[in-house]
């Protein structure tokens, strides 16, 4: 009896070991990075000038690297360093400690721009790894048919919503009554006084017209200007003499 209970728990024990050594194999494969290009192969059908987005992912591990895009089509011969211009923008997102993703954009594209697109990395040990490449195949240019069917659907929508928003927004406003302006008391209270009305108008008799007189003439009264001389010493004699004629009267009165 002992010894099966001894048996059953080695199983046990072993069991138990053995999956936690399972377990860290799994953790360490997990933790192991081995440097690479990741990019899948792929074909796109772009109009002419319309634009486009490739990208490719770097698995560095933390190491010195250095990518860059490269291009290949009929007409040239080898491949060709995409460069930094215009029509091709170049950026670079780190999304982890070991991966960094490498984002090639197209900008008005034309005909010229029709090939094969790929990512290549020079690692540190002057080893140059090549991903996978993608197709861009450029087609004719989208008529602007299409754009003005889009812009009718655009104004039709917005024609269709905007009754229901200014529905919505009546609904949703409060409603505001108007509220009477207060009227102040007046002091003065207005008294109505009747106009006066005139006494009736006597009858006017009428007068016997004359016969018109002739006016007589009127006779200019002539004015005429009479000059005196008075010397000063005529105007002399003249006092003295109002003095002279001038009396001096005395009286005499006695009382008994």
């Amino acid at each position: 009896m002992t010894s099966t209970l001894l048996q059953s728990d080695m199983t046990n024990c072993l069991l138990s070991a053995i999956s936690c050594l399972c377990l860290l194999l799994t953790c360490v494969r997990a933790e192991e990075c081995s440097p690479t290009v990741l990019a899948a192969r792929d074909t796109f059908a772009v109009p002419a000038g319309g634009r486009l987005s490739l990208s490719c992912v770097v698995q560095h591990c933390g190491k010195h690297w250095t990518g860059h895009w490269v291009f290949e089509n009929s007409t040239h011969d080898g491949s060709i360093v995409v460069k930094e211009s215009a029509r091709h923008r170049l950026t670079q997102v780190n999304l982890s400690g070991n991966q960094t993703q490498q984002i090639l954009e197209l900008l008005s594209i034309n005909q010229s721009d029709e090939g094969f697109y790929g990512c290549s990395v020079k690692w540190s040990q002057s080893e140059t790894e090549q991903g996978h490449l993608t197709y861009v195949n450029v087609t004719a240019a989208v008529p602007s048919q299409r754009s003005l069917l889009h812009r009718l659907l655009v104004c039709a929508s917005a024609s269709l919503c905007l009754p229901i928003i200014l529905g919505l927004a009546r609904c949703l406003s409060p409603e505001v009554k108007p509220q009477p302006l207060p009227r102040t008391p007046s002091t003065h209270a207005a008294v109505y006084h009747p106009a006066p009305q005139p006494p009736p108008r006597c009858p006017v008799p009428q007068k016997r017209s004359a016969p018109p007189r002739k006016a007589r003439p009127k006779y200019q009264q002539k004015t005429e200007v009479v000059y005196a001389d008075i010397s000063q010493g005529a105007l002399r004699q003249e006092g003295a003499i109002r003095e002279a004629a001038q009396s001096t009267v005395y009286s005499d009165l006695r009382f008994s």
